[in-house]
């Protein structure tokens, strides 16, 4: 059994890589995509995993095929001259009763130079729990 000391989620004593709302090591998502022979992969980044996924994105793009970012934190973290070196093809995502982090976050995502934004109507920062039919339709097309 190879856990590149990631825990498998009985560690008693597991630690985050990073405190909540601090950017995470890029390396983290990078081990877990090796770990699990995954190849380029679609990371859709809800909320708090923004943490994890944004360093990821800048550090490691080339093992992201697309990303969904949903309303997440941290993107305030970085510069507009880093986002717009990102060629990632990426769907922002976010719902339009989102008060706290929707629209600051696509202020900062839509420097990303290959986005869509897709908004949800009438949902709240768990869109895709408001809207799940929109949501499936809109991330598979």
């Amino acid at each position: 059994s190879v856990s590149h000391g990631l825990g498998l989620g009985r560690s008693k004593d597991a630690v985050a890589p990073a405190p909540v709302g601090q950017p995470g090591p890029g390396a983290f998502l990078k081990a877990v995509s090796e770990a699990l022979s995954l190849g380029p992969a679609v990371v859709i980044s809800p909320s708090l995993s923004g943490m994890y996924s944004l360093p990821f994105l800048f550090q490691h793009n080339h093992l992201l095929k697309a990303y969904v970012p949903v309303a997440p934190i941290c993107t305030e973290k970085f510069t507009v001259e880093q986002y717009a070196q990102i060629k990632t093809p990426t769907l922002i995502v976010y719902g339009d009763q989102d008060a706290e982090l929707g629209q600051v976050s696509l202020n900062n995502l839509q420097h990303l130079p290959e986005h869509r934004v897709l908004v949800l109507q009438g949902a709240g920062h768990a869109c895709y729990l408001d809207k799940p039919d929109k949501w499936h339709r809109e991330l598979l097309a």
